[in-house]
């Protein structure tokens, strides 16, 4: 069989369209893995696409500001919160950075505890719900470190991002974000009754308990007690173990609370709950019980419960070495007890 071989230029033809070919299969391949579906935003510095709101479910909470979400068609992000930022859990804190904190290692202790406090509260309001994301027409879509710049509107209509600083959990992030206006009234609001983190800027609360020397808040039958079905509860508080040893995050059953009831009968603690200022909550299990003159220790680590101790299963630390604000409620949501401490 014979056959002719194809000239010069005719052999660059065929040359061309192979690595042609080629490179169109290697852009459809790279546009396999990145192209967004169901509208995702495209470009980490480019103008918006088309679409600017999102339905997603939150599936992590790396910190107060920062999450990570999955998309309805199953592909996964990381989103940055406009206009906002947290004290730092996973660095060091620039106490410079937060007005009228002080510049020292009080400030840094103080906005670190925060920051945890930042990070738990992200995690009850959001993991696990699904959310509306929405961007903001003067920045992004994408920041520095390519993830999505996003406001949370929470599925009741709350605006994650405004409740952050509103409930001092974060300061205003300055940036060109098209909210900046009602942000910072917040943040002064906030800062000017030492909500949340700004109660770093005294030292913390100023109350009446008194912090011993192993860094226990101790207290009296002076305790805040707020009657329920016409008659005074019996309950207060007789040790607050906020200061623990070492690092409060890697040490958490030595952070505890001590519940005594110094009434005579006994009382049915189940469906109960204890909270702190910055709104986490414990809820008593079903059958405790607390007899006259007994007490009940509340550890915010792990362990087995038992009829003198219960335990938070906290990820992280939950009452302020600053000062906090022990409230327990009876399962009807009724405040039985309230109790204020300094740092």
């Amino acid at each position: 069989m014979s056959f002719r071989v194809p000239s010069r230029s005719v052999s660059v033809a065929i040359l061309l369209v192979v690595v042609t070919s080629a490179l169109v299969a290697g852009c459809t391949s790279v546009q396999e893995t990145t192209t967004p579906q169901s509208g995702e935003p495209t470009s980490n510095t480019g103008s918006q696409s088309q679409t600017s709101q999102w339905t997603v479910t939150i599936t992590r909470i790396v910190d107060g500001d920062t999450v990570e979400f999955r998309y309805a068609n199953g592909t996964t992000d990381t989103g940055r919160l406009l206009g906002v930022d947290t004290p730092e859990v996973h660095t060091d804190n620039d106490p410079s950075e937060f007005e009228g904190v002080p510049d020292d290692a009080s400030g840094e202790r103080c906005l670190r505890d925060w920051g945890h406090k930042a990070s738990e509260f992200a995690r009850a309001e959001l993991v696990d719900e699904r959310v509306t994301i929405t961007l903001d027409a003067n920045e992004g879509p994408r920041g520095y470190y390519g993830r999505l710049l996003i406001y949370i509107r929470e599925s009741d209509g709350t605006r994650f991002n405004y409740q952050l600083v509103k409930q001092g959990y974060a300061r205003v992030y300055d940036s060109e974000f098209t909210r900046g206006d009602r942000f910072y009234a917040a943040e002064t609001n906030a800062q000017q009754h030492d909500v949340g983190l700004w109660e770093c800027t005294n030292g913390g609360a100023s109350t009446d308990g008194q912090r011993s020397t192993d860094g226990a808040v101790t207290t009296d039958e002076s305790t805040t007690r707020v009657a329920t079905d016409g008659g005074t509860s019996g309950l207060s508080v007789a040790r607050i173990h906020a200061d623990a040893a070492g690092n409060d995050h890697e040490n958490l059953n030595d952070e505890y609370v001590v519940l005594k009831n110094a009434g005579d009968e006994t009382l049915d603690l189940s469906g109960w709950t204890v909270s702190d200022d910055g709104g986490h909550t414990y809820r008593v299990p079903s059958g405790v019980t607390l007899a006259g003159g007994e007490t009940l220790t509340l550890y915010t680590g792990s362990g087995s419960d038992s009829a003198s101790e219960l335990h938070w299963n906290a990820d992280a630390a939950v009452w302020n070495n600053g000062g906090d604000t022990v409230v327990v409620r009876d399962a009807s949501g009724t405040v039985v007890l309230k109790r204020e401490y300094e740092g």
